[in-house]
């Protein structure tokens, strides 16, 4: 092979070589939101299942201050 081919070579893994770069960093922060989302729904489902727990600890203290 001549030089010329060779550095046409190495100039397409070049842009091979951006072109993943680019894609990976696109994945990463695809899956950093993706961590960012799930945290929030988990924090979300934690407070709703507090507020379930209070309204049934309420509703037994209704109940039974009805069988009084």
């Amino acid at each position: 092979m001549s030089k010329p081919e060779y550095q046409e070579i190495i100039q397409e893994y070049k842009e091979q070589v951006r072109i993943l770069k680019q894609e990976v960093a696109e994945l990463q922060d695809a899956g950093k939101s993706k961590d960012s989302a799930s945290k929030r729904t988990l924090q979300k489902l934690e407070h709703v299942t507090k507020d379930l727990e209070d309204a049934n600890k309420k509703i037994k203290e209704l109940e039974e201050g009805n069988k009084d």
